[in-house]
């Protein structure tokens, strides 16, 4: 009987160790990065998830903002060659484009680069997963590509401290960021922090001077600040045009400009947006689809 026990307690004790590998995380597995030219930072796998179909709109469609527009697509050109190039702060109205904007950028610069060069890479990371921007970054400063990092709609929340975590990663700490990676994001504020908490500091803090400079550095660390603001009724119009005959949606002029018009009244707004919106409304109307 004696002899026995000892096999047992070693088996006892390989069952164990199989069972606890099992609960333990496994190694991520490598990302493929010449299988797509966007992907989605997935920060509970460690992973990069490709994604096939990049839902944008032609730059050419992208209306009344042509000043940032040409800013943006300079500004990427120049970090897709290997110049210098600033991170960038898109802010302000909702709707007028500013995610469309960064999504179109890259798609043009792709489109316009020469055979054999390398793509620049798109990649999505979600505003919660800020924190994990250090892990990403290890990932992507010993590939071999180029990457836009782009967060949209991007702003923090009084008791919210990532955003040190993001100020880190752009300009601070020993590494400082790569050389191959540029971060785009998209806000509906200036300073990514609510006005009521900068004025609040301005108003208890000891050295209130001292605090609002510790908020306001983060949108610092973006060399480019370019601002959206609510477009006029010609540039709602035109952007209007703009889908309808990119699409071919056959319709009286007349009766496009009246029906538009009266689609940003009951909105309340016009935008990018609205007007996207009406152009689906008015498609589905003539039985067309836009594909």
């Amino acid at each position: 009987m004696t002899d026995k026990l000892p096999e047992t307690l070693e088996q006892k004790l390989d069952r164990l160790i199989e069972a606890v590998s099992r609960l333990s995380p496994r190694e991520p597995a490598a990302t493929d990065l010449t299988v797509a030219d966007c992907f989605v930072w997935s920060a509970e796998r460690s992973l990069l998830e490709p994604v096939p179909h990049v839902n944008r709109v032609e730059i050419e469609l992208i209306r009344g903002i042509d000043r940032v527009r040409d800013i943006l697509i300079d500004n990427t050109r120049r970090f897709a060659d290997g110049l210098s190039a600033n991170n960038a702060l898109l802010w302000g109205a909702r709707g007028m484009g500013k995610s469309s904007l960064v999504k179109a950028a890259h798609a043009t610069i792709n489109r316009d680069r020469a055979d054999g060069e390398a793509p620049l890479k798109l990649i999505e990371i979600h505003r919660e997963d800020i924190d994990t921007l250090p892990r990403l970054m290890s990932i992507l400063k010993v590939a071999p590509f180029r990457f836009i990092l782009f967060c949209d709609d991007l702003s923090f929340d009084h008791d919210d401290t990532s955003y040190k975590s993001l100020k880190a990663a752009l300009e601070g700490g020993v590494e400082g960021r790569p050389t191959n990676v540029i971060f785009y994001a998209t806000s509906n504020r200036r300073h990514l922090l609510p006005r009521d908490m900068i004025e609040n500091e301005r108003s208890t803090a000891i050295n209130p001077a001292e605090a609002v400079e510790e908020k306001v550095s983060l949108s610092d660390r973006f060399g480019l600040w370019l601002g959206f603001h609510k477009c006029s009724q010609d540039d709602y119009l035109a952007m209007i045009d703009g889908y309808v005959r990119h699409y071919g949606l056959d319709i009286d002029p007349e009766e496009l400009r009246r029906d538009a018009l009266e689609w940003a009244t009951t909105r309340g707004s016009r935008s990018g947006r609205v007007a996207w919106q009406f152009t689906q409304d008015l498609a589905g109307r003539l039985g067309k689809r836009l594909d």
